[in-house]
């Protein structure tokens, strides 16, 4: 796996989706649609800011670092 450089900011959108699908998984099911509606908010950011080939280690390296 190659290591790439990732700006703070998308790195902490990652730390962010990982947090938040976290939540959501432990979430009631009749109280989570604020938690659906931001992982897809932040689903959407990591799409359009980071390149497809740099999301595996982008996660990887979120993971990493909390």
């Amino acid at each position: 796996m190659v290591h790439t450089e990732h700006s703070r900011d998308i790195m902490q959108a990652q730390r962010d989706w990982i947090r938040t699908y976290n939540a959501l998984a432990e979430a009631p099911t009749g109280s989570n649609t604020r938690l659906r509606q931001r992982l897809i908010d932040l689903s959407r950011r990591l799409v359009q800011d980071a390149p497809r080939e740099q999301l595996a280690d982008l996660r990887h390296r979120a993971e990493e670092n909390p």
